[in-house]
């Protein structure tokens, strides 16, 4: 059993119970100081209170990523990690600074599978399950990305990327397609632990 797989640990505050969700970050760049950006993110997303750190992936470096029929401007290769924790916050507002950061860090989104400074995507939020156009949940295309799956397989191989199955083996089956999607393991460059 993972730490996953507790059951939601309830808090009484201010007369409402406040669940506890395991959340996953997906975070890249491919402009600048890739490891530096990363490692900046990570640092923001535990400066304000709410979130508890749990473990962050291996650092990975792979090509640039778009579906299918989609064009990819020309851009240099990304690195990714997975950042998992747990927060009390409400989905929107982990939203809010996630974007924040972005947005911080100079993140333009005129260009759609473009290069970027920094990419922090919302994987999964607990057992929350969103339609919103803002905020997906699980993000829609997580099962397809060999960068997603692979850093979070090493963290967390057991659990379940609901609608698709366990983590470890979706990250196998995506490793093993390779090609330019392949993600690679850079055992020369690690991240540093929030403070």
């Amino acid at each position: 059993m993972t730490a996953s797989d507790r059951m939601p640990d309830r808090t009484a505050t201010g007369g409402h119970m406040l669940v506890q969700h395991r959340v996953v970050f997906s975070i890249g760049s491919n402009l600048g100081d890739r490891l530096d950006n990363i490692q900046e993110a990570v640092d923001a997303l535990f400066d304000a209170p709410g979130l508890n750190y749990v473990a962050v992936s291996p650092v990975y470096e792979t090509a640039p990523f778009a579906p299918p029929g989609e064009t990819i401007p020309e851009q240099g290769d990304f690195l990714n990690i997975v950042l998992v924790a747990d927060t009390r916050l409400p989905p929107e507002n982990l939203l809010e600074r996630v974007l924040n950061i972005e947005n911080s860090m100079r993140r333009e989104r005129e260009v759609r599978w473009g290069p970027r400074t920094l990419d922090i995507d919302i994987v999964v939020f607990g057992d929350v399950s969103s339609d919103d156009p803002d905020l997906t949940l699980p993000h829609p295309r997580a099962h397809e990305r060999a960068f997603v799956l692979v850093p979070w397989a090493d963290i967390e191989p057991d659990v379940l990327l609901p609608g698709h199955g366990r983590v470890g083996d979706l990250a196998q089956a995506k490793q093993s397609e390779g090609g330019p999607s392949a993600v690679r393991r850079r055992e020369d460059l690690a991240l540093q632990q929030p403070a």
